[in-house]
């Protein structure tokens, strides 16, 4: 006999279970990362035909930013004939619709305060823009007021789009790398999701995942909702997960943008609470469909779906927390139910779940670093560097705010944004 389990205590039959449901869980994720390293970027046929888009852009007190969207955009090398901007300024107190406005653009004012939150902009903006220009567009790019865009942004989303992608998502990039080891995480996880996520899913020929803004869906789609109809705290992941559902592929195109991160940890973990509790608002509605859509249709993006909504840090958390109950109990017992040698196998669990967290997340940051070193934007290098150690930090406290955003009602708040600089000084590594 090779093995003999009969010594196996249940606390390291208990870490072993959750090791080898981590491992196979997320295995696949290796293999995108690997794919996403040796294969590069995708590579896109060129479009037969330019198609006509409307840019939908929702912004609340955006006045310091939205010029330098708009003007953007203006700049892009795609026919302008092609491309009208729609801004609407939902509940604004300054001169957002104004400096809009100006810019260019065409504005929509919206103040109702009973429903707050970007996809009730959306549903609102979108239900305007169907009823005054029917038939017009034939697909919407959807933005947020802080972003930026690269010179020929459009024209590689138009490639992907003329491919028959209902949905297509975009490299996100971020305009405020060096501000601070927050921002600079940020960054981190959002090149890593662009390159080792959805470009190794479009590669794979699988379904990929839209995320905050940066995308494009098919006026076809907005056209039967006749508005937008996905309202959870996470509006995007949400339809993610419902196409992944039904069958629609969501495509990838590695066009550039450029985002505006948070500054500070307060302002981090209210964002990042909202999206928690969002993607267990996605996970419990969707996570028996998703099941499902797995089981009788075989559909690998429902099951990448699936681990992408299920609350993951909550396992590992479980994890310690036994592991650290088994300590305590074992230790008052004085033998009784824990012997010296269980007692230190247990901590030492502990200790190598903790630093192989570390590990991974420090790993994971090396290697986005190295690979996509060329779209870091960063006057400082000690910036990048330092990044490499405080970015597991900056994961690690996605515990707390998993616990937090289980428990605690969670509203939908605006992140304040005030970064107001050009795409030029972006690429010149503007802070």
């Amino acid at each position: 006999m090779l093995f003999d389990f009969s010594h196996i205590t249940p606390i390291v039959a208990f870490n072993f279970i959750v090791s080898g449901l981590f491992g196979v869980c997320f295995l696949y994720q290796v293999v995108f990362f690997l794919l996403g390293a040796i294969r590069g970027e995708v590579k896109l046929p060129r479009a037969k035909r330019q198609h006509r888009y409307a840019f939908f852009i929702a912004a609340h007190n955006e006045e310091a930013v939205i010029a330098n969207l708009v003007h953007s955009i203006q700049d892009q090398d795609y026919p302008a004939e092609l491309i009208d901007i729609f801004v609407v300024a939902d509940a604004c107190t300054d001169d957002t619709a104004r400096v809009a406005r100006e810019a260019g653009a065409i504005v929509y004012e919206r103040n109702d305060l009973a429903r707050k939150g970007k996809s009730w902009v959306m549903d609102y903006g979108f239900d305007r823009i169907l009823n005054e220009y029917p038939g017009t567009y034939e697909a919407f790019f959807i933005f947020d007021a802080d972003n930026l865009l690269s010179r020929d942004y459009v024209t590689i989303m138009n490639d992907a789009f003329d491919m028959g992608y209902l949905a297509v998502t975009s490299y996100r990039n971020s305009k405020n790398y060096g501000s601070s080891w927050i921002s600079a995480a940020y960054a981190t996880w959002f090149l890593r999701e662009a390159r080792f996520l959805n470009n190794a899913r479009m590669i794979c020929g699988t379904s990929c995942a839209v995320s905050g803004s940066g995308y494009l869906v098919s006026a076809k789609i907005i056209e039967g909702m006749h508005g937008w109809d996905f309202h959870t705290l996470t509006e995007d992941i949400q339809f993610s997960t419902f196409c992944a559902i039904h069958g629609v592929r969501i495509g990838y195109a590695p066009a550039e943008f450029f985002d505006e991160q948070p500054l500070t940890l307060a302002a981090s973990w209210k964002q990042r609470m909202r999206w928690t509790k969002g993607f267990y608002q996605v996970f419990f509605t969707y996570g028996a469909h998703l099941l499902k859509s797995i089981a009788f249709f075989r559909r690998f993006a429902a099951y990448d779906l699936l681990m992408t909504i299920a609350p993951g840090m909550l396992l590992t958390l479980i994890s310690v927390l036994v592991n650290l109950t088994f300590m305590i109990v074992g230790s008052l017992s004085h033998g009784f139910l824990a012997t010296d040698a269980e007692l230190s196998m247990c901590f030492g669990s502990l200790i190598m779940t903790l630093l192989s967290m570390y590990g991974t997340f420090f790993l994971l940051g090396l290697l986005t670093t190295v690979f996509e070193y060329r779209h870091i934007h960063c006057p400082s290098k000690l910036r990048i560097f330092t990044n490499l150690f405080t970015f597991p930090l900056f994961m690690f406290t996605y515990i707390p705010i998993t616990v937090a955003a289980l428990f605690l009602k969670v509203d939908w708040v605006p992140t304040p944004h005030d970064v107001s600089v050009t795409l030029d000084e972006v690429m010149e590594g503007a802070k």
